[in-house]
Parts: C-alpha cells; sequence; structure tokens
C-alpha cells in the first residue's frame, strides 16, 4: 500500500472496525501511511464497590474510524487491513466523508488527544447533577473552582438555597421548567 496519490485526490471514508478493534485498525491503516482518525473521549465510571471516580478512554463512535486515502486505488487494500470490517458506503461504493466533518472533530480535541464533550456552562445557568448522591438535584451554575474539574452551583429548594462544590463531570445543562 505504498501508493503515492496527491491530496486532492484523497477523500476522507468512514472505516467499520470490528468489534473491539478501532486501535488495530487505526495503527495498522497509519502503518500504510495512510491519514486516519480515532476520536477518542474520556468516559467518566463510578467504582460501584467504592464510589470513585475513574475515567476510561473509549471511542467516540464505537467500531468507527476515518482514513483519508484514494478509493481507486486503495479500497481493496483498507478493506483488507487487519481489524476493518468494511468501509461505509451504498450498493459497495464508499461514500466520501466531508473534510469539514473530521476537521470540526479535530478542532475540538484537548492536549491529550480526546475529544472535548464538556458543555460550556455560563453564569446563571440552569444545571441538574446527573449522578453521586446529590445525583438529580437542579441548580444555578456559579462558577468553576481553581481545583482539577469542579464547579460551585446554588442548588435549589422549595424555600432554601445552599452553595455546594461537586465534580464538573456530574453536571450538565438543564432546561427543564
Amino acid at each position: 500500500m505504498n501508493e503515492t496519490a496527491s491530496i486532492d485526490d484523497q477523500l476522507w471514508y468512514v472505516v467499520h472496525t470490528k468489534s473491539r478493534q478501532e486501535e488495530r485498525a487505526y495503527n495498522n491503516l497509519c502503518a500504510w501511511h495512510l491519514e486516519a482518525f480515532f476520536p477518542k473521549i474520556k468516559e467518566r465510571r463510578v467504582n460501584p464497590y467504592t464510589g470513585s471516580p475513574t475515567y476510561v478512554s473509549k471511542g467516540l463512535f464505537p467500531r468507527y474510524i476515518f482514513a483519508r486515502f484514494n478509493s481507486d486505488r486503495l479500497l481493496h487494500e483498507v478493506r483488507f487491513t487487519r481489524g476493518v470490517h468494511s468501509v461505509l458506503g451504498i450498493d459497495g461504493i464508499p461514500t466520501s466523508v466531508q473534510d469539514e466533518f473530521v476537521t470540526l472533530i479535530q478542532d475540538r480535541l484537548d492536549q491529550n488527544g480526546f475529544v472535548k464533550m464538556d458543555n460550556d456552562l455560563r453564569l446563571g445557568d440552569r444545571v441538574v447533577i446527573n449522578d453521586g448522591p446529590l445525583g438529580g438535584l437542579r441548580g444555578i451554575f456559579k462558577t468553576e473552582t481553581g481545583e482539577d474539574k469542579r464547579v460551585i452551583i446554588l442548588l435549589e429548594s422549595v424555600s432554601y438555597q445552599a452553595r455546594i462544590v461537586v465534580e464538573r463531570a456530574t453536571v450538565q445543562k438543564y432546561s427543564g421548567h
């Protein structure tokens, strides 16, 4: 697969990987000197026994990655790369993805290579705590703390408002009434 093609005739395609083989397919495509992109996110999980949060890396689109290549010359090789199931298309003809779509995702990468999924919070935004012992409680976003990934919100209740500090990952915007 050492074919050289000008950047003009290379397009982005969605590569469907075999189950849990996104990383393998990505590495193998890169080994063929193809431009490939495997967008990942960090997912927060809570240990059911200790209650402590941990973060795991996972694909933004499970079983899908992106590869940029000339389909007339390299489609067969890409399809038979280890870890690849198929290249998305219609009736066996691959369907390209616009450069802007891939660039949009790439522009959201943080310094560690993960896609930032933060919903931007601004002073006064209504939020809901979606995890932990305060899960389900609603409040108003006040500010970020100087500490790593923690925010201050004002809890709403019938006749009392409390200021609390919680992990940023447990809070999301709330558009309810």
